[in-house]
């Protein structure tokens, strides 16, 4: 699946909801499905800065693509991360550093989390980008 298609996918999978409470229980449900995170990778290198609740993310590269694994300690802010890394893991630095993470608003996540969390988002976005663009 291009990176085009699994954003669509997405914001189809939003549109399923009408209510922000089911949209919520959706994120918790994703972040749910994320794999285990090896404690051991719990490090402060890993955390990303600007998230009010602890979020590590790591990023590995092989045969030219990153694939993201990562975690949080709080279940809505959990979801996020899981939601990004479905989009991102699997795709190259390049297509990952163009990319401009509208389907974001398109979804309505930032204008419907507490300041803290869309502070949170923003900085989950720009550590992907980031890993993407100049590697850990």
């Amino acid at each position: 699946m291009t990176l085009e298609e699994k954003k669509q996918e997405i914001i189809e999978d939003f549109s399923l909801y009408d209510e922000w409470l089911d949209k919520y229980e959706y994120l918790i449900e994703l972040g749910k499905s994320l794999e285990p995170f090896p404690e051991e990778k719990k490090t402060e290198d890993r955390l990303i800065k600007g998230c009010q609740s602890r979020v590590w993310l790591d990023a590995e590269e092989k045969e030219g693509k990153l694939y993201f694994t990562a975690d949080s300690d709080a279940i809505i802010t959990k979801g996020i991360i899981s939601l990004l890394i479905s989009v991102y893991s699997g795709r190259t630095r390049e297509e990952i550093a163009a990319d401009d993470f509208g389907f974001v608003a398109e979804i309505g996540l930032k204008e419907n989390l507490s300041p803290t969390r869309a502070n949170g988002l923003v900085s989950m976005i720009n550590t992907i980008k980031n890993l993407a663009e100049n590697g850990r």
